[in-house]
């Protein structure tokens, strides 16, 4: 409907890109936010828009988050673009940015393009498709980067594995800085990886399970960051989980490399002792780490070093988690606990609640080039209202993903959402039929 206007009154504003964190109100006309601030609504409401009483709870950017694997195409009996939708909006997310690793990968301009319709067809929230950085995301052959951008694909990465191939990342650097493109990197060395099924380390030899050492991540990371250094090419460490790999990344920044990383819920709010007894729901990629190198995390993201928080949504279905450890399929889901996880750093006063959202709004906004991730006027109405202080308990049972395979169950949290609003429509909770 033309001229459709909403307006959230007794809000707590928070704009991470601004700074704004003051009580006020909000109008969006359109979809697109056309004013907000404490003197809005001075003279009254305009008598045509619909009403949105917040009372006093924080009325933020909707949620970005820039790292989520889906089942579609190829694996949707673990997650689809709808299904995922519909458990970020929950969680308070109003955009996706999905992984390559599908069947087939995300390797070409179809693919690309299918997935982007398919999320405007199907999905509650905005969908982001990254393209895979090689061909069949085998690490050999670099993919069309320029056509690929064009196409819509709006990063490159080969998901839950690295480039391995020295030379293949420098060219894709390379190539990649002609059209602004970023590459994020999962940084893992494969050959001392390969077989880990855990951290390595007296967790691991207790129970007698192969570890995947810290350094197989700091390895490529610094080796990637020196590439960053030949080339200019923008880098993105896609999940960091060690204290070494923090402290690399906050020395290339010093010296002015056009490098950033993100942490993952996972790997700031458990260590490795949350596999206990061989509990495969805590097998996560990358693996939980040592309880230093996940205060290190919280440190680097303290201190900016670490710029975005991302789920690292990982759907596995029962049969794929219900295996020995060390054959159980790696990854949890993270779309409708990210927040509340996150809001853990702000309670126990690591963060302040300004910059804690400004790594799930602004910050993977400006990585990726987006309007959305700030409350200004002519910014997307996407938006998340939620009470930070509200106490609950995750139950898997109660989770909206297809796959229930996360490691939180029965966690209390703070931090619930209310209404999360994407174009200026609301999409949760679903609005009831008129």
């Amino acid at each position: 409907m033309s001229g459709r206007r909403v307006a959230y009154l007794n809000a707590r504003l928070l704009d991470p890109d601004s700074g704004l964190d003051a009580p006020g109100n909000l109008l969006s006309i359109d979809g697109v936010v056309a004013a907000l601030g404490p003197r809005l609504f001075a003279d009254g409401v305009p008598g045509d828009a619909e009403v949105v009483h917040c009372g006093g709870r924080v009325l933020a950017p909707g949620l970005i988050d820039m790292r989520v694997f889906v089942g579609e195409p190829g694996a949707e009996h673990k997650e689809t673009l709808a299904s995922a939708g519909q458990a970020a909006v929950a969680g308070g997310i109003t955009t996706i940015v999905t992984m390559p690793n599908t069947t087939p990968p995300i390797d070409d301009i179809a693919l690309v393009e299918y997935i982007s319709k398919r999320g405007r067809e199907s999905s509650a929230v905005r969908v982001y498709p990254m393209a895979a950085v090689t061909v069949g995301l085998a690490g050999q052959r670099m993919t069309e980067i320029g056509l690929l951008t064009q196409a819509g694909a709006i990063a490159f990465t080969d998901g839950d594995r690295s480039v391995a191939d020295g030379q293949v990342m420098r060219r894709a650097l390379s190539y990649g800085r002609a059209f602004g493109a970023l590459l994020c990197q999962y940084p893992e060395e494969p050959t001392l990886a390969r077989d880990g099924a855990m951290n390595e380390g007296e967790v691991a030899m207790r129970l007698g399970l192969p570890g995947i050492p810290g350094a197989a991540e700091t390895i490529m990371l610094e080796r990637d960051l020196r590439l960053v250094g030949l080339t200019g090419g923008r880098y993105h460490a896609a999940a960091l989980s060690t204290a070494a790999s923090v402290e690399a990344l906050r020395r290339a920044k010093q010296q002015g490399l056009p490098a950033s990383g993100a942490a993952l819920p996972h790997n700031f709010a458990l260590n490795e002792s949350a596999v206990g007894e061989y509990r495969t729901f805590a097998k996560t990629q990358p693996p939980l780490r040592a309880e230093e190198d996940r205060r290190a995390l919280v440190d680097g993201l303290a201190d900016g070093t670490i710029e975005v928080i991302c789920s690292g949504h990982d759907p596995q279905d029962v049969e794929s988690k219900r295996q020995p450890f060390e054959q159980a399929a790696f990854g949890a889901i993270g779309l409708e606990t990210m927040l509340p996880l996150a809001l853990e750093l702000h309670h126990n006063q690591e963060l302040s609640l300004l910059a804690l959202l400004g790594k799930m709004t602004v910050g993977p906004a400006r990585l990726l080039g987006l309007p959305q991730g700030r409350l200004a006027p002519g910014a997307p109405a996407d938006l998340v209202l939620f009470d930070p202080e509200q106490p609950w308990r995750i139950d898997e049972a109660r989770l909206i993903s297809k796959s229930k395979n996360t490691p939180y169950h029965e966690r209390p949290v703070q931090g619930r959402v209310w209404r999360t609003v994407v174009a200026g429509r609301q999409v949760f909770p679903p609005p009831r039929e008129t």
